[in-house]
């Protein structure tokens, strides 16, 4: 391999937007790899590029690390992926994105009126969750009326 095709931490970080540490914690969950140099440094390959553009594309619209990673484990190791490569994995949230469409969708569209909460404060609510009857429904907690997509739970970090 030519010096030109492995990149060190800095200039992948900069290319693609993700802090060092980011990289780092990537690196030991599986979803990229690095060489060492002599010194001890990290080295990538050029096509972590990709991977990483990649990366920010699926949890961008709402993909986990685990799903991601299942994602990415369908490429071939040894080589770069290919446009056909990125296209087939691709492809398997497309129907996805399309549900995150429709469910951000009704979320817009009913922000004058309600979000889904079920918190009994407007007039619309006594209508749609008369005596709080979502909160006894296996939806709850939680803003209950809100689509799936978009009532995954909060992760503070």
């Amino acid at each position: 391999m030519d010096k030109h095709d492995v990149l060190p931490v800095g200039v992948v970080a900069h290319r693609s937007g993700f802090a060092p540490s980011a990289l780092r914690y990537y690196e030991s969950q599986g979803l990229i790899t690095a060489t060492r140099s002599s010194g001890g440094q990290r080295r990538y390959e050029r096509g972590v590029l990709r991977r990483l553009a990649f990366i920010r594309a699926a949890s961008n619209v709402g993909l986990s690390l685990e799903e991601i990673r299942v994602e990415l484990d369908k490429l071939p190791d040894g080589r770069t992926p290919t446009r056909a490569d990125w296209e087939r994995i691709s492809h398997h949230w497309r129907g996805r994105l399309d549900d995150q469409i429709r469910a951000l969708q009704r979320l817009r569209d009913g922000l004058e009126s309600c979000i889904g909460c079920g918190c009994l404060s407007l007039k619309s609510c006594a209508f749609t969750n008369p005596e709080d009857w979502a909160a006894e429904d296996e939806r709850a907690p939680g803003a209950a009326f809100l689509p799936p997509l978009l009532r995954k739970p909060h992760v503070v970090r």
